[in-house]
């Protein structure tokens, strides 16, 4: 058995943007095992001290976020000494925007997660999902930003909650067999409305797993398979008779979807052509 690889990840704040970086990385190299270790808050010399031993104890790669010069000269030099990669991941980003911005940082940490308007957007989207979720309420849906549409498991109420910790206010309305649309959908002007749609045999199978997690009875025409044809094709008429945008999930993550979505309300918004 070969031993794991130590990662270490250093921030001043939450660790947040770090661990992102590292998830994003690390699943491009297929069978390693990595140890990680999480080194979060990290604002004093003190602290960057007890960085250093733990590094000492289980050499690594060490990636931070650390913006603070007192702090990160004595991790850098640590790691030279210990001949181990240090990498600061923000740098040439910040950099990149000082040079054509023609400002300076404030090498400020955990700016990012200050208190202001963008947060308390990020909240209020979030508590509007949570009270529109699978067409819960719809009296009020003209004021969300996205309205998505679609059959059962289609991940409408995952891709929701993503768009909300955006600041997108978005409300998930399902297609059922048999039950019309609430006209309020159709009466919406303000929402970008978004159709998800899957594939019937993968969609089959989820809800499978699911009416089983649940122990309810599986001889039903939610999962068999022509009838949920049935369902996908007459969805993706609904969509094409009100000219609504359709994304296929079935081979795309959650934040491929929320991502799609997000540049079809800029280009809708205007905010890209």
């Amino acid at each position: 058995m070969t031993e794991p690889y130590h990662l270490h990840l250093v921030s001043d704040s939450t660790g947040e943007t770090i661990n992102s970086v590292a998830r994003a990385c690390l699943v491009q190299f297929e069978g390693v095992e990595v140890t990680e270790h999480a080194w979060n808050l990290v604002r004093t010399k003190r602290q960057v001290q007890k960085v250093i031993t733990g590094i000492e104890r289980n050499p690594g790669v060490v990636l931070f976020t650390l913006v603070d010069m007192k702090l990160r000269g004595p991790l850098e030099n640590a790691c030279r000494e210990l001949q181990v990669p240090c990498v600061a991941i923000m740098d040439p980003v910040i950099s990149a925007l000082s040079g054509y911005l023609g400002l300076k940082s404030r090498a400020k940490p955990g700016l990012q997660h200050a208190l202001d308007a963008e947060y308390f957007a990020r909240i209020d989207a979030i508590n509007f999902v949570l009270a529109h979720d699978d067409g819960q309420i719809t009296k009020d849906l003209d004021e969300a930003d996205v309205i998505i549409v679609g059959v059962s498991r289609t991940s409408k109420t995952p891709t929701c909650i993503y768009l909300a910790n955006r600041g997108v206010k978005a409300a998930n309305v399902p297609l059922v067999p048999g039950t019309p649309l609430p006209p309020e959908v159709f009466a919406a002007t303000k929402p970008l409305i978004v159709g998800l749609t899957k594939d019937p045999v993968p969609l089959v199978h989820i809800r499978r797993n699911r009416l089983r997690s649940l122990n309810q009875e599986e001889e039903t025409d939610y999962i068999d398979l022509e009838k949920v044809r049935q369902e996908v094709t007459a969805a993706r008429r609904v969509f094409t008779e009100h000219d609504w945008p359709v994304i296929d999930v079935t081979r795309r993550s959650i934040e491929e979807v929320a991502a799609a979505i997000l540049q079809l309300h800029d280009r809708r918004s205007g905010r890209i052509s």
